[in-house]
């Protein structure tokens, strides 16, 4: 094989994982290294005996010590090269989102072949964030042809935000910051808040200071499955973030609570229902937990439905045990307030936390409850946050609908 890229050798066991489709190589998977590179070069990743598996990053500075971007060895890793690969991810936004396309997340690191990259679109802003070295040294070239690509179809953009404050860059050897992107033709002045629309209820998204991107764009269909099964009904919507799975339900419940132990996310869900216009909604700023502990003690039996949209419980395998306790507690709690035949909307968004041990858990749950529960729903992210089959950190979101009997 006549290439110029370094040349890693993997373990049998490494072979087996990247044949299976994972694209990540670990540094204790490493047999050999030919050839001297700079962090954030491409090498060549080969079997040890010394076939062709795939390219990608290399980074001495992370565990995860390549970052594979193909497994062509065809591939020649020009602008043109990324240029497709961007006009891949957009395309397929644009087939499988169709009228969704305003506000949804354009690349999906792994899922797109562009390790560590997360892009999402809020109408005329982007929003990124980068978490590899070997994306962080092209970022000017691959904003520039995003924007032009996006262009060619018919999307302005005004602005580019970074979402780098996150710790996990530490572990590529880059620095945490945000900031608007500096872009010939593209704005820096604006305030951080803008106006999306999904599935027709109107957002203010604060990509600044909002949580991660600024807003969680994965649950837009769950959301719209979630109004249909609220209507007419007594919701508690619990973990609400900036109310979007409250608001949609408020189309067709009588009434919904809206809790958070964020004020800050409170003061926004109030703000967005404002927006719409919509009264059929209270807010409470309480901890998820005592709150529905409290309601257990009462013996209250206040709602016909009960959302749980609780942030990732865990987020490595060593926590995975106890975050299943935590997930099994709400679970529960919500399972006893409910009445015979109410329902229960609830989710997991770890990919540490498996569907099967998800599963295993509200099963558990139930039985303590004593209830049955008959599944009406079982999804997972939308689609412009692909799965990549192979790559389980891309398959994160269970969510389930069940009634309970």
């Amino acid at each position: 094989m006549d290439r110029s890229y370094p040349r890693v050798t993997v373990s049998k066991k490494c072979e087996r994982f990247i044949k299976g489709g994972h694209v990540w190589v670990y540094h204790d998977e490493i047999r050999d290294i030919d050839g001297s590179y700079e962090n954030g070069d491409i090498v060549d990743v080969l079997t040890e005996k010394g076939r062709y598996l795939g390219s990608g990053y290399i980074n001495d500075n992370s565990k995860i010590r390549v970052r594979i971007i193909s497994k062509n060895a065809n591939d020649k890793f020009d602008e043109a090269f990324y240029r497709r690969r961007i006009d891949y991810a957009l395309d397929y936004r644009m087939t499988v989102m169709g009228e969704d396309f305003s506000s949804c997340r354009l690349i999906f690191g792994e899922a797109d072949s562009f390790p560590g990259l997360t892009v999402d679109k809020f109408e005329n802003v982007l929003v990124t964030q980068v978490l590899s070295l070997g994306i962080d040294r092209i970022k000017e070239m691959l904003f520039r042809n995003l924007v032009e690509s996006l262009r060619e179809r018919g999307y302005t953009i005004d602005a580019i935000y970074e979402r780098n404050d996150v710790k996990v860059r530490e572990l590529e050897g880059l620095k945490e910051y945000k900031g608007f992107y500096p872009m010939e033709g593209l704005r820096t002045d604006l305030s951080g808040e803008v106006i999306i629309t999904e599935n027709g209820i109107r957002y203010n998204v604060d990509y600044i200071e909002g949580q991660k991107t600024g807003f969680f764009l994965d649950q837009k269909y769950n959301r719209r499955a979630v109004a249909k099964i609220a209507r007419g009904k007594r919701v508690l919507d619990c973990f609400t973030h900036t109310g979007a799975f409250a608001l949609n339900a408020a189309q067709t419940a009588e009434h919904v609570t809206a809790v958070d132990i964020s004020q800050t996310a409170i003061d926004m869900a109030k703000r967005n229902a404002e927006l719409n216009g919509i009264t059929n909604m209270d807010f409470v700023t309480a901890n998820v937990f005592e709150l529905l502990t409290q309601a257990e003690n009462e013996h209250r039996r206040d709602w016909d439905m009960i959302i749980l949209d609780p942030p990732a419980f865990t987020k490595s395998r060593s926590t995975a045990r106890s975050a299943e306790r935590g997930y099994k507690e709400i679970n529960l709690k919500a399972m006893k307030l409910l009445p015979r035949g109410g329902y229960l909307a609830t989710c997991s968004c770890s990919h540490f936390m498996p569907d099967e041990q998800f599963r295993k858990m509200l099963i558990s749950a139930a039985a303590d409850a004593n209830v049955s529960l008959r599944q009406i729903e079982c999804r997972q992210q939308g689609p412009d946050h692909p799965i990549l089959w192979g790559v389980e950190e891309t398959d994160y979101l269970k969510f389930y609908i069940f009634q309970v009997v």
